[in-house]
C-alpha cells in the first residue's frame, strides 16, 4: 500500500491564503526556501496523528496529496498501466528524494514520492 505522506493546497493569494489557514486552522506557515515558491504547513505536533503539508502556487501540475512509493518509476509505470498519466518525469528533491505528478483516471492530480536523501 502506499500512504498519503504530505499534501499540498494549490492558492492563488499566498498570503491570503497563510492568513486563512492561520487564522482558521492554527496552522504554522513557513517558506520553504528553495528555489520554488512553496510554504510549509504544520498542522500539529509530531506526536499527534495526522501529517503535514505545504501552500504551492496553483498551477496545472498542482497535487492535493502525496504518497509514498518505493520507486517512482515503477510508480509510473502501474500508473499508466492502469490509464491513468504522469504530467511530470521523476524529478529529484536534492538531499531529500524523488517525485513525479500524475493524474489519475477521474482527472484528478496527486504526487508520487520516493525517499532518498542522496538524490542530487
Amino acid at each position: 500500500m502506499a500512504r498519503v505522506i504530505h499534501f499540498e493546497v494549490p492558492v492563488d493569494d499566498p498570503e491570503r491564503a497563510q492568513a486563512f489557514y492561520r487564522d482558521v486552522l492554527g496552522w504554522e506557515i513557513t517558506s520553504w526556501g528553495g528555489p520554488a515558491d512553496y510554504w510549509l504547513a504544520t498542522t500539529g505536533p509530531d506526536d499527534e496523528p495526522g501529517i503535514n503539508g505545504a501552500l504551492t502556487r496553483r498551477s496545472e501540475t498542482a497535487a492535493w496529496i502525496h504518497v509514498g512509493v518505493e520507486s517512482v518509476e515503477e510508480a509510473i509505470r502501474r500508473i499508466q498501466e492502469e490509464g491513468g498519466a504522469a504530467m511530470t518525469q521523476k524529478m529529484p528533491i536534492p538531499g531529500v528524494g524523488y517525485m513525479a505528478y500524475c493524474r489519475d483516471t477521474e482527472g484528478n492530480t496527486f504526487g508520487v514520492y520516493e525517499d532518498d536523501p542522496s538524490a542530487a
